[in-house]
């Protein structure tokens, strides 16, 4: 019986991996808004990390969060009391890799099974996209969330992203990476040897051999074929989940992601 097959109440709870780290160097947004980390950035009288924080722990879902960067302590300085000091938030200090840094906690007393990742930059993070995407997972070994373009252009015609084109439509990440047992480890191990490359889609498909990425680079597979047949090849199932919100793919990587956050933000709060 998988977890799919389970009622609600019956799955285990998730462990929320949210990743706060940065460059050595420092990175370009912390800079651009006078913060030492990119985590901290304030929105509306919140930083970013305690937005993410915030969503997780209202879910039904998350059972606990771990906060992982380079300097945790500096970011749980930065934090509200509540959340700095709450039983179900652990701080752990990260390597320069992300995956790597996965690969180290996960199925472990720290992040045990089943995982959820996600960013400190998904400042929109919302117990709606967090529901959707749960309600979703059925089981999958790996599960990626993405965003249509057609339901991002509806709603923000002017947004520029990332898109991952394959037949059928093209995509943009959203920032939540559901890693459901130990099976997962080939594709954190993968992820590894492709962080550098993460956004253009056909570097990650060419480690699956040139058929496949023949195949990603004429369109003539859809995203979830993809993903199955990458899946298969490290042994494992693995699916895109498609978020019906907008928002979902938006995160801050540039001075405009940020005003455009602010902007939702605002008309969300009031």
């Amino acid at each position: 019986m998988s977890a799919g097959d389970l009622s609600p109440d019956q799955r285990p709870l998730w462990t929320a991996i949210i990743l706060a780290g940065q460059r050595p160097e420092g990175d370009p947004m912390a800079a651009y808004c006078n913060v030492q980390y990119k985590a901290l950035i304030p929105i509306r009288g919140q930083t970013m990390l305690e937005r993410v924080a915030r969503a997780l722990l209202g879910s039904p879902y998350i059972g606990k969060i771990v906060i992982m960067a380079q300097s945790p302590e500096a970011l749980k300085a930065g934090l509200s009391p509540d959340l700095a000091e709450h039983d179900g938030i652990a701080f752990v200090e990260s390597s320069d890799g992300i995956a790597t840094s996965i690969h180290g906690v996960i199925g472990t007393d720290i992040a045990p099974w089943p995982v959820l990742v996600t960013t400190a930059d998904n400042a929109l993070l919302t117990g709606e996209i967090i529901d959707h995407f749960f309600q979703a997972h059925s089981g999958q070994d790996v599960a990626v969330a993405v965003v249509e373009r057609r339901t991002m252009l509806s709603a923000y015609p002017d947004a520029r992203r990332t898109w991952l084109k394959f037949r059928g439509g093209a995509y943009s990440g959203a920032n939540l990476f559901a890693l459901h047992n130990a099976a997962a480890k080939p594709a954190v191990a993968l992820w590894s040897a492709v962080e550098k490359d993460r956004k253009k889609g056909w570097k990650i498909f060419a480690h699956f051999g040139p058929w496949l990425l023949l195949r990603a680079l004429s369109r003539t597979i859809s995203f979830k074929q993809a993903m199955a047949e990458a899946g298969q090849r490290m042994g494992l199932r693995a699916e895109p989940i498609i978020l019906p919100i907008a928002e979902a793919a938006i995160d801050v990587d540039k001075p405009s992601d940020l005003e455009l956050v602010a902007k939702i933000l605002e008309r969300r709060e009031g």
